[in-house]
């Protein structure tokens, strides 16, 4: 399909681009949604037996925070939890941290800017699983922060029961963060994603035997997780480094360099500064 950008639409999310990672927030938050409804009505034109699904999803809305909270709860609906009720408390956690809101303003952009399927944003905000699951948890978190951790678990079992997803709700993530594909991600309780990391599908990131405490690894900036790889224990990924396809990490990684293989070694340096933007699965020897 042909992208819906205008070039005046498409400079705009170029300039938005250039703002991130270094700024956070992301600049304009009436900006950046005065071009999602430029572009859902162009598609609504181009397709016009969506129309309504258009209109309901996004331009029946007057803000951003809206339509996420309305496109998460339809996700995450539930026979003993109905979607309003859902909503309501996804509302509630975007009114109490901003940074939700913000955070997935800038996933957005990293998913625009690191996947080449991905021509515009209202492909990953209504397509994208990987991008509802992360949003999700992040309400999944505020609820685990503000003591609510049962509904925490509520949250993160319709997570993975719909999504494929299976992030513990006390794990950390920052913002800039694409889960492409997304399918079969696991994060254990003590993990640490940090920004900018890109991870593709069946990622693990986990825990060793029995021992409590602090047992899940840390990922750190720009990190490329590619397919398949398995980190196991409390463990650091240094910034900027990469993990082959079907690795298995044991050890801490050191900051730009490549490792893969089974227990995963160093097989080069990184030719990239921050792998997760280039995406390139490649390694320099």
């Amino acid at each position: 399909m042909s992208s819906v950008l205008t070039p005046n639409i498409r400079e705009r999310y170029e300039q938005l681009l250039r703002e991130i990672p270094t700024e956070r927030p992301v600049a304009d938050t009436d900006d950046l949604w005065h071009l999602m409804r430029s572009e859902a009505d162009a598609r609504a034109q181009e397709e016009p037996i969506l129309g309504s699904y258009f209109h309901a999803t996004i331009l029946n809305h007057q803000t951003f925070g809206s339509a996420l909270s309305f496109r998460l709860a339809s996700k995450l609906d539930n026979p003993m939890l109905p979607t309003m009720l859902i909503r309501d408390v996804i509302t509630q956690a975007m009114t109490d941290d901003p940074d939700i809101l913000r955070a997935a303003e800038i996933d957005m952009l990293a998913i625009f800017s690191r996947d080449p399927a991905c021509e515009d944003l209202t492909t990953p905000f209504l397509f994208y699983k990987g991008f509802h699951a992360l949003q999700a948890h992040r309400i999944a978190n505020w609820l685990w922060q503000n003591g609510r951790r049962t509904l925490a678990q509520f949250f993160q079992s319709q997570i993975s029961v719909t999504l494929g997803v299976d992030f513990h709700p006390a794990a950390r993530v920052g913002s800039g963060i694409m889960l492409d594909h997304a399918t079969g991600i696991v994060v254990g309780e003590t993990a640490v994603i940090e920004d900018d990391v890109s991870i593709l599908h069946s990622v693990t990131l986990g825990g060793t035997g029995k021992t409590g405490g602090d047992r899940h690894p840390k990922i750190r900036r720009g990190v490329l997780l590619a397919a398949g790889c398995k980190i196991i224990g409390n463990i650091e990924v240094g910034e900027g480094a990469k993990v082959g396809a079907g690795s298995v990490v044991l050890d801490n990684v050191p900051p730009h360099v490549t490792v893969a293989g089974v227990p995963a070694k160093i097989v080069g340096r990184t030719a990239e500064a921050i792998p997760s933007h280039d995406m390139n699965q490649n390694w320099e020897v």
